[in-house]
């Protein structure tokens, strides 16, 4: 079997970044292609987490590659056939919003729709501040979306952010396993 090829794409949940590139570590260790792709918002902001020259370096190492930060970059992923699954991880309450409406407007969002054209799995790892509150109507659209799949997610931090959200990002790989084969795992809300 051809190894799995993975988009892995990045917005700005700065706070997750270091768990995430963990889940990115992961997926090459499993023997998997992993092709990282990030917002210009994730890709050239620096803060209290890091720097991001620093955090691009740490990524193109763990993945080999390149970072995909440009919507010209990112266009030809469906045309070309590049990925089997993407992956959004993390995915702000911002991207979430620009998928529900069709806006594409970052690296992030175009590869989703240029790897949505060909009916080709998309995967989102939440990672919001407003889960529960603005953004919650996006993420019940998206849900209803085809080809679109989420990994669990529960409340972080119910009592200080109550409308807080974040992906259980150790649940990642075996939910792309499920949507390679049109699956969402379950439960979905932990």
């Amino acid at each position: 079997m051809d190894k799995l090829r993975i988009g892995f794409a990045m917005c700005g949940s700065f706070c997750t970044f270091d768990k995430v590139m963990a889940v990115m570590q992961e997926l090459v260790n499993r023997d998997m292609e992993v092709t990282p792709i990030m917002s210009n918002m994730a890709y050239s902001t620096d803060t209290r987490f890091g720097k991001a020259e620093e955090i691009n370096k740490r990524i193109e190492s763990i993945c080999g590659k390149e970072i995909i930060h440009t919507i010209e970059k990112a266009e030809p992923i469906g045309p070309a056939k590049m990925f089997d699954v993407l992956l959004v991880e993390p995915c702000t309450g911002n991207t979430l919003a620009k998928l529900a409406s069709g806006i594409t407007d970052t690296a992030v969002t175009m590869a989703c729709k240029s790897h949505l054209r060909n009916s080709r799995p998309v995967v989102l790892a939440v990672s919001t501040n407003d889960a529960l509150g603005n953004s919650a109507k996006n993420i019940g659209q998206l849900m209803n979306y085809r080809n679109v799949y989420f990994v669990p997610l529960r409340q972080d931090d119910c009592k200080m952010k109550p409308r807080s959200v974040v992906a259980d990002f150790s649940l990642t790989v075996r939910t792309l396993e499920a949507a390679i084969e049109s699956r969402q795992i379950q439960p979905m809300i932990m």
